[in-house]
């Protein structure tokens, strides 16, 4: 199996490099228009070769995956990512396999690129339009790097034979080759998709990148290439979303910690082509329905495949430390800071040396209003504005960048030179926090704001008018939160600081209480004006039945819905670590664990052998809050046999406005006692609530009817887009 392996993907290393020359020698002969039917059979022969390319790497992918199944570990990399568990979950957590290790999230990279390719090369063969020519030579020629990564590097090779240590003289596994397997923690079903999901994510930025070079080498602004290139945009930044949330549920009930997430430099990784994903969309959407913003569209389209390799840079490369980082290798090393270098290089270069041309196309393509008028109509009388629509988008696209370089560099801070700012430092989350949440804020708010002006130049009353439609919204929200603030989270600050310990000294050193809860109070604030625009912004996308207008609308409500949870559930935790007496003999506490209003009274415990050979230590809680009975909470610590790792499973109880989360740590050795650590995390469920909202607006973004229908007027087009 692994034989054929290695010839699948040298096979399809030579079908890439084919589809890059036969590509590259067929649009040099059109330019120089010698040869047409030959150039053209060249173009044509190179995006058929994708088609051999992306069945080879299926067939890789293929082997990998029968052998997981079937439990063939005569290939070291199924042995290393193999999973012990049994049943359908088993099964899941098998082919998981095939992205859990560097060697097998590398192939099934390049499967998805390759698909994605596929799809580009075959979309107008009929027509062999130069621009999807020229992106698919780009794609062809990022999988080539990616391949020959996989084939010329032995730390990346996906079918190297189990080395011989691992059996013994009959041919059957030595006890130390029954250790191996992944790590038990990954064996979550969140933790099963959430690194494909992530992966096809970066694949399908891969798109508009090629489409944004093709532009650029064959100097078209027209708004053709985001055309081609939008929903696949709009999906990959689905398909990031929907992989970082599901990170998130892994972290907050497998990891035992309480939260969902903790900056560390993989999560930072992942969110760095997502956070500019935000302006390459709107980006796009400017170019595609305004003419305008041609040169940042391009721009953010190479600086976000930038970044996607920059995350994969972070995490393959050994340069910084974390728990969920690859082992770095020297080949990887050179293949991701290369391709680094070339989508900035090729992004930033093309688009100042060809401003000049972009600058004109924009200039003719711009609307010079949001209305056609008459004939004879005279202009009506505007009352200009500092700041226009077009500012705030413009400062959306700063924003974002800025935050993403910002980002970037605090998380690759403890590998710098100590002579740079932080050079050498490994900042801790409280760091990220205390900047994270006022530009966090700052940003939302200009998202609230840009609903209110208007294209070109701001009519106040026209902003007013449009905020009076939402005020009832945003203050009846205002009113609800500030009420939750009052009464649950600022009582549960204060008692916190009161308590001492490590939790007070964190919140101290996030600034003083008037700072932190002023903080707060703006948050709110924020997103209590986000949804109220967000929902008139919904409102008029349901009345035109646009996508573009649906979908963002139902995005920026989820955004407010957010940033309430987030200000709730990351700001405003009550945490309580202590030791139960317990009676081992009679497997009883007479004590009771209290936080807050909840008190939790011991049941009983069991310890439950599990197929796979681990152990479960459950213990049983009865729940009550304010005396009235809640249900039980059974948290648990698997012991994974093999390797003696201990895996906390926390107990989560949820209610409509927060959650009690229970953490068994085990038996302490020097007290006897039952170890647990409780929390109560306000708001969280509007976390999940907004993931689900920020979801469904994308798929409708990404997925819904574009254009208007054709029986209105141009007039009400025009306005149609003023309310965009």
């Amino acid at each position: 199996m692994g034989f054929l392996g290695a010839m699948g993907l040298l096979l399809a290393f030579v079908a890439s490099v084919a589809s890059v020359l036969l590509l590259a020698v067929g649009q040099v002969l059109a330019a120089r228009s010698r040869g047409a039917d030959l150039a053209q059979s060249l173009v044509w022969a190179g995006r058929i070769v994708v088609a051999v390319c992306f069945a080879a790497l299926t067939v890789c992918c293929g082997v990998l995956m029968f052998c997981f199944l079937t439990g063939d570990y005569t290939l070291q990399y199924v042995l290393d990512q193999h999973s012990r568990s049994t049943g359908l979950m088993g099964v899941l957590f098998n082919i998981a396999g095939l992205w859990a290790g560097r060697e097998g999230s590398l192939l099934f990279w390049s499967w998805l690129i390759s698909l994605f390719s596929l799809i580009v090369s075959l979309r107008r063969l009929d027509q062999l339009a130069k621009l999807d020519t020229c992106a698919v030579l780009v794609m062809e020629s990022v999988l080539a790097a990616f391949l020959g990564v996989l084939l010329f590097s032995d730390a990346n090779a996906p079918f190297s034979a189990t080395e011989s240590r691992y059996y013994g003289p009959d041919g059957t596994l030595t006890t130390a080759a029954t250790v191996m397997g992944m790590n038990t923690l990954l064996e979550h079903w969140a933790m099963a998709i959430h690194p494909p999901l992530l992966f096809v994510g970066y694949a399908g930025l891969t798109v508009p990148f090629a489409y944004a070079v093709s532009a650029l080498v064959c100097n078209d602004y027209s708004k053709d290439w985001i055309d081609r290139s939008n929903r696949i945009t709009l999906a990959s930044w689905l398909f990031l979303t929907v992989g970082i949330g599901l990170g998130s549920v892994w972290a907050y009930v497998v990891l035992g910690w309480g939260g969902y997430w903790g900056w560390d430099p993989v999560e930072n990784a992942s969110l760095l082509p997502w956070l500019m994903g935000v302006a390459l969309i709107h980006s796009m959407t400017m170019c595609r329905k305004r003419g305008i913003f041609k040169g940042w569209a391009l721009l953010c389209a190479c600086l976000t495949y930038g970044f996607v390799i920059v995350g994969t840079f972070i995490s393959r490369s050994g340069l910084v430390q974390s728990v969920h980082a690859f082992e770095g290798d020297p080949v990887s090393l050179a293949l991701f800071g290369a391709l680094i270098a070339i989508s900035f290089g090729v992004g930033i270069a093309g688009v100042v040396l060809r401003r000049k041309s972009i600058g004109a196309s924009e200039a003719s393509s711009a609307p010079e209003a949001c209305a056609p008028m008459g004939e004879g109509e005279a202009e009506p009388a505007r009352a200009e504005s500092l700041l226009t629509r077009e500012d705030f988008y413009f400062f959306n696209n700063v924003f974002m960048v800025a935050a993403t370089v910002l980002l970037t560099y605090l998380t690759v801070s403890s590998a710098l030179p100590s002579f740079l700012p932080l050079g050498g430092q490994s900042l801790p989350a409280g760091a990220y926090n205390m900047l994270a949440r006022p530009l966090g804020i700052l940003y939302l708010l200009l998202v609230a704001v840009c609903p209110l002006l208007s294209w070109g130049g701001s009519d106040l009353r026209k902003g007013l008018g449009r905020l009076k439609v939402a005020g009832g919204v945003c203050a009846v929200t205002f009113v609800l939160l500030m009420a939750y603030f009052v009464l649950v989270l600022s009582p549960s600050y204060d008692a916190s600081l009161a308590a001492g310990g490590s939790i007070a000294a964190d919140l101290v050193e996030q600034g003083p209480a008037w700072y932190y809860k002023g903080l707060t109070v703006m948050g709110l604030a924020v997103a209590s004006l986000l949804l109220g625009n967000s929902l008139l912004m919904l409102k008029k996308g349901l009345r035109a039945r646009r996508a573009s207008l649906l979908g963002g609308g139902v995005a920026h409500v989820a955004m407010a819905v957010i940033l309430a949870g987030l200000i709730g559930s990351s700001m405003y935790v009550t945490e309580q670590s202590g030791y139960l007496a317990y009676d081992s003999k009679t497997d009883t506490a007479s004590q009771t664990f209290t936080i807050k209003d909840y008190e939790l009274t011991f049941t009983g415990s069991s310890v439950t052998p599990q197929d796979n050979g681990n152990v479960v230590y459950q213990v049983n809680f009865d729940v009550t809050k304010d005396g009235a009975p809640l249900g039980q909470a059974s948290p648990s610590v698997t012991l994974v046999t093999s390797t003696q790792q201990q895996q906390q499973n926390a107990a989560v109880i949820s209610l409509p406005t927060e959650d009690l989360f229970v953490v068994y740590k085990g038996v302490s050795s020097s007290n006897g006692g039952l170890s647990l650590d409780v929390r109560v995390n306000p708001l969280i469920g509007l976390v999940w609530l907004g993931l689900v909202l920020l979801t469904l607006g994308a798929l409708v973004a990404a997925f819904g009817r574009r254009s208007v229908s054709r029986a209105k007027k141009p007039l009400d087009v025009a306005k149609e887009q003023d309310h965009e």
